[in-house]
């Protein structure tokens, strides 16, 4: 920490804050010109036109959430109602950027433009996009996007081989199409995020009737687990990892759920490196005996409790770079009629962190620093954002939440903000409560309540790729 002569615009005083490298400290944070100015000792001298006191807070770098859909339908933002109560979730939930992930069988330039500028709009936090690939002409415009565009990060899903993807409006694929998209990726620089599931053997499961039998009504999302098993996820794991070491390319695991999908993870980036593996508050909070019915189906599955076990000990030891929500926004309408026809997903941006800090800090004592780690500074650094956010250092963002890390609370859906109007974790105890967030040094969330102003930006991000780091740093 050096003496500050410039003026602040912001002085956070008094705080704990999260660095990094160094972990939890006493220190003060000033900012100017939307960005990180300097780090000082709580003693120090400096300007700053307005001071915060922040005492008995922690300080941590603001949320970049890689793994978000918006849209009712989930395929893009297109209007205020996609864009303002979903960012206002992320602002009450300590997120300062996200990454969505856009859906169309058409050509992506069109549906980049008016995006962007429904975000641009509306958005209280700073965003990116991925691309869903999944025709012959998206994927020839590949070098364009990343160069044109900004995006350098495209999500594959494998479970769309026959015609499941026909409800969102996407084609089916293949495995040499599949190939064809690593190589692309590998050659401009980019990351491919793979849904991986197993088309055939789910096909074969439903003509087995799992979901027919005995025992569905009672305990639902135990069927839908029966329905697209482990083995139907690390099968495909194993598979587009040794595909992706044909093709040199980067690759981001999404939503990992299990133990057998992690052991097939280990043993291929034991040959291919370049591999980083997410997973999801929901794989970690929430199991097959949740007791919320269809509010929890989702696809992959949630797991049996074990496997949440076996996440938490692969975050302890250094195998999972990063956590996701996997925000989905459809309205709780489309729960109804059984966990067949529910449709899969719910909100997660307004959770994320509170149920994080939770569940792994306060009752596992995994240090602040890692999850700092999985769910800020990976996650920026994996999707070409890592030299502006993620952390909070000097020339950084001014990307910050405040928390506090003795606030005993319920979630609940009367307070959820996202306009799916409801969350699996309604009722959920959490110890932690975020009390302010800032986004390129303003505040967009304080005392409960989102400011009126749009802030957010968009961030092109030239290039993306893995950036595992293997050992422990719980």
């Amino acid at each position: 920490m050096i003496p500050v002569t410039t003026p602040a615009d912001l002085r956070l005083a008094g705080g704990t804050v999260v660095l990094p490298g160094t972990g939890a400290q006493r220190a003060d944070v000033l900012v100017a010109d939307g960005r990180i100015l300097a780090v000082i000792d709580p003693s120090s001298l400096a300007e700053a036109r307005e001071t915060i006191d922040v005492s008995g807070r922690h300080v941590l770098p603001g949320v970049v959430d890689a793994h978000v859909h918006l849209g009712a339908d989930i395929a893009m933002p297109r209007d205020a109602d996609d864009v303002r109560p979903e960012t206002a979730a992320a602002a009450a939930g300590g997120v300062t950027s996200l990454i969505a992930y856009l859906m169309s069988a058409e050509p992506y330039d069109g549906v980049f433009a008016s995006s962007k500028a429904a975000m641009e709009a509306d958005a209280l936090v700073d965003f990116g996009f991925h691309f869903c690939i999944g025709t012959r002409e998206q994927l020839e415009s590949i070098p364009s996007y990343v160069k044109d565009l900004g995006v350098s990060s495209f999500k594959f899903f494998m479970n769309f081989r026959t015609d499941e993807g026909q409800r969102l409006g996407l084609p089916g694929n293949d495995d040499g199409f599949l190939l064809e998209l690593l190589e692309a990726a590998a050659a401009n620089g980019a990351m491919v995020n793979p849904h991986a599931e197993n088309a055939d053997l789910i096909k074969l499961l439903a003509r087995r009737g799992v979901l027919d039998g005995p025992g569905v009504e009672e305990n639902p999302l135990q069927a839908w687990d029966r329905s697209r098993p482990d083995y139907v996820e690390a099968e495909a794991l194993e598979r587009i990892g040794f595909l992706s070491m044909l093709a040199q390319a980067d690759l981001h695991t999404v939503h990992v759920t299990n133990e057998m999908s992690l052991k097939v993870l280990r043993d291929v980036r034991a040959h291919q490196p370049k591999i980083s593996i997410e997973t999801c508050t929901h794989y970690l909070t929430l199991d097959i005996d949740a007791g919320v019915g269809a509010y929890g189906k989702v696809n992959p599955p949630l797991r049996p409790r074990s496997d949440v076990e076996a996440l938490w000990e692969a975050i302890a030891d250094g195998t999972i770079d990063t956590i996701g929500s996997d925000h989905v926004p459809r309205h709780g309408k489309h729960k109804q009629g059984g966990i067949a026809k529910a449709s899969p997903g719910f909100p997660g941006l307004q959770s994320l962190l509170p149920l994080v800090l939770t569940e792994g800090h306060l009752k596992r004592g995994i240090s602040l620093e890692r999850i700092v780690d999985l769910v800020s500074t990976r996650p920026a650094a994996n999707f070409g954002l890592g030299d502006r956010k993620g952390a909070i250092r000097p020339g950084a963002d001014a990307d910050v939440v405040v928390v506090d890390l003795n606030a005993p609370n319920v979630i609940s859906t009367d307070h959820e903000l996202s306009g799916a109007g409801f969350t699996p974790w309604d009722g959920a105890e959490v110890g932690v409560r975020v009390e302010r967030t800032i986004v390129r040094g303003r505040t967009v969330f304080v005392d409960g309540a989102v400011t009126d102003e749009a802030a957010g930006q968009y961030l092109p991000r030239a290039k993306s790729g893995a950036t595992t780091n293997r050992g422990a740093r719980a």
